[in-house]
Formats: C-alpha cells, sequence, structure tokens
C-alpha cells in the first residue's frame, strides 16, 4: 500500500487530471476528471502552499498569454465547507487570471484532506520546477515533518536524486538575509552551498553578488578564506610568545623552579617543571594540595 501511494504522488499532477491511463476515480474520494468552470471569486488560496514568491514580472506575462490564449491547464482545487474551492496546484495561474480580469477559470477539483493537498501541492510545484531553491527546500521539510517522509522515499516521489534533496535542505541553515537573495535569484543554489559552514557568509555572499562571482569563483573564494582564517597571524604569534613567557616567568618565580612550557597550535600543549631534589618536589606537591 505504501508503495503504491509513492507511485501515485510521483506521477504529479498529470495523473490527477487523468492523462496517464488510469482508470477513473470513483466516490467522493476520487478526481472530478473533466474540468468545469468556476468563478474566480470562489476560488481561495492555501495558507500551506510552498510557494511563495511571485515575481509581478512573470505575473504580468503569464496574464498576457492568458488573455491571448486562455489558461492551457485546469488548476487542482478541492472544495471547502463554505462552497468554494481551496487551491492545490495552480495559484499562480489564478493570480495571473485575476490580472487578466478574467471572471472563470477552469478547475479539476479533487475531494482531498488538508494534509493531502499539501502533499499534493508540494510534490507538483517541485515536479514543476516553479519552486525558487528556499521554497523546495521548505517543501521537502513539510513533507518530512508533517508526512515522516525519509530523503531517500522523499527523492523517489519526486524524481530527485537522494543528494538533491539533502542538499537542498541544507540551504535551510543559512542566514535569512542569504536564503532571501537566493529566494530573489540574486544567489543561486550553487553559490549559497558555498556558503554553508563559512565563518561570515553574509560578507562573502555580499562579496559575490558585489562581484558577479561565478560558482566555481565563491568555492575557491571560500577556500582561501578558510586558509587564512587557520593560518596564525604574525601579529598574533608574536603575542602569544610574549604571553607564554610571562607566563613560564610566573610559574617559575612562584614555584622557585625552572618551568618550560610548548604551546601548540591547537591550543594544546606541554608543561614541564624542572627539580634537582626530592625536596623541591615535596614542595611542589604541597603546593599542589598532594600529601
Amino acid at each position: 500500500m505504501e508503495q503504491d501511494t509513492k507511485k501515485r504522488l510521483g506521477r504529479g499532477l498529470s495523473a490527477l487530471l487523468g492523462d496517464t491511463g488510469l482508470p477513473p476515480a470513483a466516490g467522493n474520494g476520487g478526481v472530478e476528471r473533466t474540468p468545469t468552470r468556476v468563478p474566480i471569486d470562489r476560488l481561495v488560496r492555501s495558507d500551506k502552499n510552498p510557494r511563495f514568491t511571485f515575481s509581478d514580472e512573470s505575473l504580468e506575462e503569464l496574464a498576457d498569454s492568458i488573455k491571448s490564449r486562455g489558461i492551457m491547464q485546469p488548476l487542482l482545487v478541492r472544495p471547502t465547507e463554505d462552497g468554494r474551492y481551496m487551491i492545490i496546484a495552480g495559484e499562480r495561474r489564478w493570480r495571473a487570471a485575476q490580472k487578466a480580469g478574467l471572471h472563470e477559470v477552469p478547475v479539476v477539483v479533487r475531494e482531498a484532506t488538508e494534509g493531502e493537498a499539501l502533499e499534493l501541492a508540494i510534490i507538483e510545484n517541485v515536479q514543476r520546477t516553479d519552486l525558487n531553491p528556499i521554497e523546495e527546500g521548505m517543501g521537502y521539510q513539510k513533507l518530512i515533518e508533517e508526512f515522516q517522509h525519509r530523503q531517500e522515499d522523499l527523492a523517489k516521489i519526486i524524481g530527485k536524486s537522494r543528494s538533491h534533496v539533502a542538499n537542498t535542505l541544507r540551504l535551510l541553515n543559512l542566514p535569512a538575509s542569504i536564503r532571501a537573495s537566493v529566494a530573489e535569484g540574486a544567489l543561486t543554489a550553487g553559490h549559497a552551498r558555498a556558503l554553508i559552514g563559512t565563518a561570515n557568509p553574509d560578507a562573502v555572499a555580499d562579496e559575490v553578488i558585489r562581484l558577479g562571482l561565478s560558482v566555481r569563483a565563491t568555492e575557491a573564494l571560500v577556500a582561501k578564506l578558510a586558509r587564512e582564517a587557520d593560518a596564525p597571524r604574525p601579529e598574533r604569534r608574536e603575542q602569544e610568545n610574549a604571553d607564554t613567557r610571562a607566563l613560564v616567568n610566573r610559574l617559575s618565580s612562584r614555584l622557585g623552579l625552572a618551568v618550560n612550557l610548548k604551546h601548540k597550535d591547537n591550543e594544546s600543549g606541554v608543561l614541564t617543571i624542572k627539580y634537582t631534589s626530592l625536596d623541591q618536589l615535596d614542595a611542589v606537591c604541597r603546593m599542589l594540595g598532594e600529601s
């Protein structure tokens, strides 16, 4: 049963519209495959739609296309208790239809729970590549959190590789400003992945955008900054040496013995206290609280 569900979902919107050779749905739980026209004001958007960015320019272009050719593919909707229809897939067409001045739009009605509608909306949008990488990642995250999909299963359902799913989800760990740049198209997903784990991703992102760097150049810049961060600066080394000498002098004065300290770059080191008699050793032990 679980495998059948994954196959059904993996077919995306085309299966729901009846062009995959599936038998007609029966009962209230199926799909009304024949499109019907519905007044545009009876449609409402879903607040769980994974797509939240709608470019004014692209909407105007789609509206112009709708004026001349109409809506080529019906919207997928589900009925609500108040007699309206909630959009499962096709919000962008609905918005553009309003700009085009349409009073009705073609829809295919499906009886679906809120959870099923969300799952279908995410999968349909991802398969259409309508989502920007951040919206796509948020859609994957919703499917994982709300439907307990594993990344491997999710990859099969949407027809993507597991590495693509994992890398897209990783983008959600970036600061909000970088996620916004990706959503707006100022940075690609490749640029953003290169910034994951950097010490100051916002500053690096600003530099990448300012210089118009390619993904490869961004990766090289990030690697260069990492090397520079790992390399000790001369002034820092001098300060560490001065601090080490001062500490050795204080310990030697306090103990009355020769002290040697070797400090390593990884913050570990070796402290050596030299004594010339057992009396001196006993004195050190007493200072350390040992009998």
